[in-house]
């Protein structure tokens, strides 16, 4: 049922009015009365999210990311319940930011992280669906000459009560377009929701099954040329030289060509052509001054920064923290460390393009079509007119397809640029997407704890050393916050949605900001992975040391926090923590306030030999304040404890001579299906005006609260991970 995108045609044409400064993409006029906007087929547009066609059948537009999240689905059932439209006859259409920028950023944001892909966007494109349904209803009034207040809509079917005359919305989609949108659009109350807030199949599940899904690697073009890249294996260093005549009578190769300062590619007519070529070609690089940097180097930097003097401030309350702790009845520290990480999304980073001194357009997965626009406009030397992007469905993102600088799409521009008018489509190899990725940023932390007599928590300070990811990628928030970067604080923050979730009366959570040479990206779920493992292991250490229960040690901080304790005592029920456990099975549990959702884990664990564990159940709840598709949400949860449990027994990556040394999987590992444990989900929305994001926030407390319940079975208090560090493995 998803329609994705033609890449010889325009997805839609623009009118005239739309284009407003006569900016033409497929510009088609109406011979008489107003414009009205046509999808490709011909069929008008009522809203810019919603196009009816004469069959009856409803096109949605989405401009957020589809990676596997569920997102397109989402968002296409929030449109369709407030328009009222036959669900069964939905399709999905994907405008361009190109499009959007001809018609003055019409579809809002195109970036996908952040769990933002609904949270943001859920109201102006319930309002599209809503007022689509409403000029829709409006069109069929007029032509029975009747008020729209007497008539209803539902199944695509618009209905005059009083007389039983009924129409389809394809029937009167032509005049539905040419109406006036409204401006008041009332939005229905969730509570009598019929398609948003179901479990319905996804939209995209048919094709992926049967294998006609198109990924960005499955792109065909006429002509088509195919490119490998290598990039100096050191961040920071530069091509010296190559010898291209070596390799330049290889079987398929069309040329060799720089790519920037730093990239060599070949160009071949198979990919496999073109990697082979690139393997054989002598290049010297010029690695810089970051040549001799390794992991210990790094670390050696981190443990600095635990004692400096200066740090930025991102969540104080009470008076004098040190004063505090001084004078506290008992002091507990501890120092915990998190390493570089890579997405390793299944399907390598790649993208085609085809280049003309007249046009140019990229076709590829891409977690922010805006992103990738800005990036295909600055390499290809052209104006804003004269580039496109056309997104397709992503092989994973995990937040690595976001915009970075100096990433494969502006590679990918530029080695189109050699072959003038022949589309040319780069894939990374697994090799170059393991040493060139945006990596999880490192991260130590020092936490310091002050008991009174009686065990209550009256002091905590928590030192974070290591990586800002805005200095990177956004520089000009860290100046605007005067150094800070907010992000590095996510769950334990001062306000917003990522606020800390413990009310302690003497508070101070602060950052050293230690950048390295080995750039930082949005790692999924980016620095609440970190930050629950620091302060949730560490409640634990100091509930131990109060002499008192874990559960009931937190309560105690969470009176101001109702909706952190409701997901924490779900979990805790479930599991059966007032209970005891079966023999030889431990618990652990966790929680977190991310990306403006409530989440908790309670885990149960064996452990075998010491060192062999077996995670046997992990019960989760969240809290969204909405939610729009649960059984997706559920699926979201379930693979997020992948992505967390892999992360923490297994994956790590480690700097040596300056370069990454991991290079494919099996250095990288994943968990498997047998090591997956029964994950129960327990969905708790409780409503409100703010929504809450789903894809992020459970990943983060999956790991303390397993690591919870090792050392409550081994005694054994681990504060590094991956566990593999340790000789632990999942079994």
């Amino acid at each position: 049922m998803t329609a994705m995108p033609k890449f010889t045609r325009r997805t839609f044409l623009i009118s005239s009015a739309a284009v407003g400064g006569g900016l033409a993409l497929g510009l088609r006029l109406p011979p008489f009365g107003p414009a009205v906007v046509r999808a490709a087929d011909g069929s008008p547009e009522i809203t810019i999210w919603v196009v009816i066609r004469p069959d009856n059948s409803t096109a949605i537009r989405v401009v957020r990311a589809e990676m596997g999240q569920g997102t397109i689905t989402g968002l296409a059932q929030l449109v369709a319940e407030e328009l009222e439209c036959d669900w069964s006859r939905v399709s999905i259409e994907y405008p361009t930011p190109g499009e959007s920028v001809a018609r003055k950023r019409a579809w809002g944001e195109f970036s996908t992280g952040g769990s933002r892909g609904i949270r943001q966007s859920n109201e102006y494109v319930r309002k599209g669906g809503a007022a689509a349904r409403m000029m829709l209803v409006q069109a069929a009034a007029n032509e029975w000459k009747v008020p729209a207040s007497e008539c209803t809509a539902a199944n695509s079917v618009i209905t005059h009560k009083a007389s039983g005359r009924k129409t389809t919305y394809g029937k009167v989609a032509e005049a539905a377009a040419r109406l006036e949108q409204p401006k008041d659009v009332p939005l229905k109350d969730p509570k009598t929701w019929k398609i948003a807030g179901k479990p319905l199949k996804r939209l995209d599940t048919a094709k992926k099954v049967n294998g006609t899904m198109i990924y960005g690697m499955d792109l065909k073009m006429p002509g088509m040329l195919n490119a490998a890249i290598k990039d100096c294996p050191v961040f920071g260093g530069k091509v010296k030289s190559f010898d291209a005549a070596r390799v330049s009578g290889m079987r398929g190769v069309k040329k060799v060509v720089q790519v920037g300062d730093s990239g060599v590619a070949v160009i071949a007519d198979t990919w496999w052509n073109a990697k082979t070529a690139l393997e054989a070609l002598p290049v010297v690089w010029d690695e810089g001054p970051n040549a001799k940097i390794s992991s210990a180097d790094i670390a050696e930097v981190l443990k600095a920064g635990l004692d400096a003097e200066q740090a930025f401030v991102g969540n104080q309350a009470g008076g004098d923290v040190k004063a505090a702790l001084a004078g506290a009845a008992k002091k507990v520290e501890a120092v915990y460390s998190y390493p570089f990480q890579n997405h390793a999304c299944m399907e390598p980073m790649n993208a085609t393009v085809r280049w003309t001194p007249e046009r140019c357009e990229m076709w590829g997965p891409t977690q922010n079509g805006e992103g990738a626009f800005a990036q295909v406009l600055a390499a290809s030397g052209l104006t804003s007119d004269k580039v496109d992007v056309h997104n397709v469905m992503l092989g994973g993102g995990f937040g690595r397809r976001g915009t970075y600088p100096d990433d494969y799409v502006g590679q990918a521009v530029l080695i189109a640029k050699q072959m003038p008018g022949t589309p040319v489509k780069l894939i990374w190899s697994r090799e170059e997407d393991m040493a060139h990725g945006k990596y999880h940023p490192v991260m130590q932390c020092k936490l310091v704890g002050g008991l009174d007599a009686s065990g209550n928590l009256t002091a905590l300070h928590m030192r974070l050393s290591g990586q800002s990811i805005l200095a990177s990628v956004r520089p000009e928030v860290i100046q605007a916050q005067k150094g800070r970067d907010p992000l590095s604080f996510q769950g334990v923050f001062e306000s917003g949605e990522h606020s800390f979730s413990y009310t302690v009366p003497n508070l101070l959570i602060d950052h050293a900001m230690r950048n390295t040479h080995v750039p930082p990206g949005f790692w999924r779920g980016v620095n609440v992975n970190q930050n629950a493992v620091f302060i949730e292991c560490f409640m634990d250490e100091l509930a131990e040391a109060a002499g008192q229960d874990a559960l009931e040690f937190r309560r105690k901080l969470m009176a101001k926090h109702p909706r952190n304790l409701g997901v924490l005592n779900a979990v805790a029920e479930r599991i059966g923590w007032s209970k005891p456990a079966p023999s030889g099975v431990y618990r652990g549990l966790a929680h977190l306030h991310c990306f403006d959702s409530f989440v908790a884990a309670a885990c149960e664990i064996s452990v075998k030999d010491g060192n062999k564990v077996k995670v046997h159940r992990i019960v989760a709840a969240t809290d969204p304040g909405y939610a729009v598709n649960p059984a997706q949400i559920e699926r979201q949860v379930a693979g997020s404890f992948v992505y967390g449990l892999s992360a923490l027994f297994m994956q790590e990556c480690t700097v040596k001579d300056g370069r990454i040394e991991q290079t494919n999987f099996h250095q990288y590992n994943s968990m498997r299906i047998a090591q997956m444990p029964k994950v129960e989900t327990i969905l708790m929305p409780t409503g409100g005006t703010v929504w809450g994001g789903i894809g992020e926030p459970t990943i983060c407390v999956a790991a303390p609260a397993v690591l919870n319940a090792f050392y409550r079975a081994t005694g054994k208090r681990i504060r590094s991970v991956p566990l593999k560090n340790h000789g632990i493995e999942l079994v």
